[in-house]
């Protein structure tokens, strides 16, 4: 037994304060979430909806591929016939490699890991670190004809506007 214990041995409340305390559940503060936005709002979340969710049909579903994924597998996927060899190194279309890729509107390739192959990577996103590898290893990042599109597509509208 542990010391408080042994020491409220004897006692009538065991610490708990007068006789009628720790009856009903007035004592605790209720029962279950009971005060959650009156006394005991501290110990919860804060209630109601917070900030604005686009609707499912107007976000472009995008799959990531990591240059490091890329650099690993080439000559895999050179030999699956994915990829094409191209002197010293390999070119590679990512919308291939990507799981379900084709399905997806963008398939962008991300900088995480190491390139030590020289790649030439067509893809319709790259983040600054990606092509800051690829490039630094003497490969290139192309941008698809499906992202050139788009990119033509936003720039026209912006001259509408504009004018």
């Amino acid at each position: 037994m542990t010391d408080k214990k042994k020491r409220q041995r004897g006692t009538r409340t065991h610490g708990g304060g007068t006789h009628k305390n720790r009856r009903g559940a007035g004592h605790r503060g209720g029962r279950g979430r009971a005060g959650r936005d009156k006394h005991e709002f501290h110990n919860y979340e804060p209630l109601g909806k917070h900030g604005f969710t686009r609707p499912e049909e107007v976000q472009d579903e995008v799959r990531e591929v990591t240059v490091q994924e890329l650099d690993e597998n080439a000559a895999l996927y050179a030999a699956d016939g994915l990829a094409e060899e191209a002197g010293d190194g390999y070119r590679i279309d990512a919308r291939e490699v990507a799981d379900d890729g084709y399905d997806a509107d963008v398939v962008k390739v991300l900088g995480d890991g190491q390139v030590r192959n020289e790649l030439d990577v067509v893809a319709d996103a790259f983040s600054a670190s990606a092509v800051e590898k690829l490039e630094s290893a003497g490969g290139s990042a192309d941008l698809s004809e499906r992202a050139e599109a788009a990119e033509a597509d936003e720039s026209e509208t912006e001259e509408s506007d504009e004018e």
